[in-house]
C-alpha cells in the first residue's frame, strides 16, 4: 500500500526490517575494535562483506549502479559514498564513517556510523558528537502527525547554533524491499514542510555535517562526495520505522558502540 507514492508497511514488514537492520548494526558493531591506525579501507570492506555473506545476506552497495565495493569508507573530508582502497590507510586521529546496507530475504537494513582510528582531538570530537545528537532529535521528531521538514528543522538548528553546516546534496530516504523509495528526508527545512508522517513508513535518518561550508563536489570516480573547502565532514545513520506511537529504530547497536569514540 502506498500513500502520497510513500510506501505503507505492515506488522510482518516489520519483523522483516527488524531482522535486515539487525544485521546492519551487527556488522558495524564488529568493527569497534578493529578500526585502528593502520589499517586500509579495504580492510574495512572485506570485514563487512565477510558478515554479511556469512549471515546469508547480500551487500546493498556492490555493483549498485556500478560501484564497486560492499560499503562505502568516508575518511576525514569525504561527505559520503567514498570507494574503499587497499591505498587509503588509516592514521592517528583519522575519522571514517562506515556506510553499511544489507540485503536479508529481499530487506534492506542501512546504517552508518562514525569511527575514528586511535584518538583524536576535541575538535573532530565536538563534530562527531554533534552529527550523532542531529541523528537522535532527527529521529525524536519522526513520528505520525509530524512532517519531514521537522526531522530537518530540528537537525539544522542544532548543527548551526554549533557553528557547523549541513550538507543539502544528499539526504535520508525511504526503504524497505527497494533501496531507496520516497520520501527524501531533508536534513535541513522548516517545521511543517513535505510530507506528513504516518505509521508504517520506512525511512533512513543520515545527517551530513560539515566543520565548514556545506558546499560538496564529486571526485572523478563518479562517487566520492567531498566538502568544497576540505573541511571535515561526519554522519551517523538509522534505519527507523513509523508506529502509532512514534518510531522503532531497526538499527540499534547491541554491544553499546553507537558512538564508538572513546577518546580525545
Amino acid at each position: 500500500m502506498r500513500h502520497n507514492n510513500i510506501p505503507i508497511h505492515s506488522k510482518n514488514d516489520f519483523e522483516n526490517m527488524r531482522l535486515a537492520g539487525s544485521l546492519a548494526a551487527l556488522v558495524l558493531d564488529s568493527l569497534y575494535e578493529k578500526i585502528v591506525p593502520g589499517i586500509s579501507t579495504q580492510e574495512i570492506n572485506d570485514i563487512c562483506h565477510e558478515i554479511i555473506v556469512k549471515n546469508n545476506a547480500i551487500p546493498a552497495p556492490l555493483n549498485y549502479k556500478g560501484f564497486p565495493k560492499s560499503v562505502c569508507t568516508s575518511v576525514n573530508h569525504v561527505v559520503c559514498h567514498g570507494i574503499p582502497s587497499e591505498k587509503k590507510i588509516l592514521s592517528e586521529g583519522d575519522i571514517v564513517n562506515v556506510d553499511v546496507t544489507v540485503i536479508l530475504n529481499g530487506w534492506y537494513g542501512d546504517s552508518s556510523r562514525m569511527f575514528v582510528a586511535g584518538k583524536t582531538n576535541k575538535k573532530n570530537f565536538d563534530l562527531l558528537k554533534i552529527t550523532y545528537e542531529s541523528l537522535l532529535i532527527g529521529i525524536k521528531e519522526a513520528k505520525p502527525g509530524n512532517h519531514i521538514g521537522d526531522i530537518g528543522s530540528k537537525i539544522q538548528k542544532l548543527a548551526e547554533s554549533n557553528g557547523y553546516s549541513v550538507v543539502r546534496d544528499f539526504c535520508g530516504h525511504g526503504i524497505g524491499k527497494e533501496f531507496h523509495t520516497p520520501p527524501s528526508v531533508l536534513h535541513f527545512g522548516e517545521p511543517g514542510e513535505g510530507p506528513k508522517l504516518e505509521p508504517g513508513m520506512f525511512l533512513t535518518i543520515e545527517p551530513m555535517i560539515n566543520l565548514g561550508g556545506w558546499q560538496t563536489k564529486i571526485l572523478n570516480d563518479g562517487w566520492t562526495a567531498v566538502t568544497k573547502d576540505k573541511s571535515l565532514s561526519a554522519q551517523f545513520e538509522h534505519t527507523i520505522g513509523i508506529t502509532d506511537q512514534g518510531n522503532e529504530i531497526f538499527t540499534l547497536s547491541k554491544n553499546n558502540t553507537a558512538f564508538p569514540i572513546n577518546d580525545v
